[in-house]
C-alpha cells in the first residue's frame, strides 16, 4: 500500500511539473540538448524567441498570440514539428515557412485565419500533415497545395468553403485523409478529387451538399472511409459509390434520401453503411435495398433509426424488420 501511495503521489508531481513547464515560454534558460519546447500561457501576446537552432517540436498553443513575424522562425532548420492552435492568428506572412526545409506537421487549428499568402508552403515539399481546422478560411488557392507532394493528411473542416476549384488538390498524390467538413460546399464533381489516387477517407459531413457528379469517385480508387453525413442529398445515382472496390464504411445518414439503388462493387467485401435519419419511402424499390442488406450480410449502423417515412402506414417502422410483402407498390 506504501509503494501504491508514493508512486500516486510520484505521478501526480509529474504532472504538476509537466503542466508548469508547458506554461512556461523562451527566451529562458534552456539544456543544450532540448530539442522540444511547449508553451501554453494565456497571457502571452507574442511570439516567444529564443529557440535553439536544435530545435525539433515547437507547440505554442492556447494563447492571445495574434500576429508572428515574418523571421520568427529564422535559423531553426531542423523543425520537424509546429503547433500554433488555439491563438488569435489573422494572417501569417509569406515568407514563414521558407527555412524550413524538414517541417513535416504543420498545426494552424482554431486560429482566425481568412487568407494565406499563395506562396506560403512553396518550400514546404516534405510536409506531411496540415491542420488549418477551425479558421475562417473562405476561399481556397491551389497555389498552398500544389507544392505539397509529400502531404498524407489536409484538414480544412469548420471553415467558410462554398467551392472547391478544379484540380485543387491534384499535385497530392500521397494524400489519404481530407477532411472538407462543416463548410458550405454545394456539390461534387470529379474535378475536385482529381489526382487522389490513394485517398483513403473522405470527409465531406455537415455541407450543403445537393448534388455528386456521376463519375466523382473514379478518381478515388483507394476510397475506403466515406462520410457525406448531415447534408442536403435527395438522391444518389444509380452506380455512383461502384468503382470503390476498397470501401468499407459509407455514411449518409441525415440527408433528404428517399432511395437507394443497392450497387456497390462486388469487390467492397468489409462494407458497412449508415442510413439512418433519412425519410425513406418504403417502396418496392426499398424491398430490393433490403433484400440486398440482408443477402451479403451488410453491418447497418443505427439501423434503428434507419426507418420509413413513407407511405403513411409504414411511418416509423424500421426497414430492415418489414418482410417482402409489406413494402408500399411503386
Amino acid at each position: 500500500m506504501a509503494y501504491q501511495v508514493t508512486a500516486l503521489s510520484l505521478a501526480c508531481m509529474m504532472t504538476l511539473l509537466h503542466g508548469l513547464q508547458a506554461s512556461l515560454c523562451p527566451p529562458l534558460p534552456m539544456p543544450n540538448n532540448a530539442t522540444e519546447f511547449s508553451c501554453s500561457s494565456p497571457s502571452l501576446q507574442e511570439f516567444p524567441t529564443g529557440f535553439p537552432n536544435e530545435t525539433l517540436l515547437i507547440s505554442v498553443e492556447f494563447t492571445n498570440i495574434s500576429k508572428i513575424g515574418a523571421d520568427a522562425l529564422v535559423g531553426l532548420s531542423k523543425l520537424q514539428e509546429l503547433h500554433l492552435s488555439s491563438n488569435k492568428l489573422r494572417s501569417l506572412p509569406d515568407g514563414l515557412f521558407h527555412d524550413l526545409p524538414e517541417l513535416a506537421t504543420l498545426d494552424l487549428t482554431r486560429n482566425l485565419l481568412e487568407d494565406l499568402p499563395p506562396g506560403i508552403f512553396r518550400n514546404s515539399s516534405v510536409l506531411t500533415q496540415l491542420s488549418l481546422h477551425g479558421n475562417q478560411l473562405a476561399t481556397l488557392r491551389p497555389s498552398w497545395f500544389h507544392p505539397l507532394r509529400h502531404l498524407a493528411m489536409l484538414d480544412l473542416s469548420h471553415n467558410q468553403f462554398t467551392e472547391v476549384p478544379p484540380f485543387c488538390f491534384s499535385k497530392l498524390e500521397n494524400l489519404t485523409d481530407l477532411d472538407l467538413s462543416f463548410n458550405f460546399l454545394h456539390t461534387l464533381t470529379p474535378q475536385i478529387l482529381e489526382g487522389l489516387l490513394h485517398l483513403e477517407k473522405l470527409n465531406l459531413e455537415g455541407n450543403q451538399l445537393q448534388s455528386i457528379a456521376d463519375g466523382t469517385f473514379q478518381r478515388t480508387p483507394s476510397l475506403k472511409f466515406l462520410f457525406l453525413r448531415n447534408n442536403t442529398l435527395a438522391s444518389l445515382s444509380a452506380g455512383i459509390f461502384e468503382p470503390l472496390n476498397l470501401l468499407e464504411l459509407l455514411d449518409v445518414s441525415y440527408n433528404k434520401l428517399t432511395s437507394l439503388v443497392p450497387k456497390f462493387s462486388s469487390q467492397a467485401m468489409k462494407l458497412s453503411l449508415d442510413l439512418s435519419g433519412n425519410p425513406w419511402a418504403c417502396k418496392c424499390h426499398m424491398s430490393a435495398l433490403v433484400a440486398w442488406l440482408k443477402e451479403h450480410s451488410i453491418f447497418l449502423w443505427a439501423e434503428q433509426q434507419t426507418i420509413c417515412a413513407t407511405p403513411k402506414y409504414l411511418e416509423g417502422q424500421m426497414i430492415t424488420s418489414l418482410a417482402p410483402g409489406k413494402f408500399g407498390a411503386c
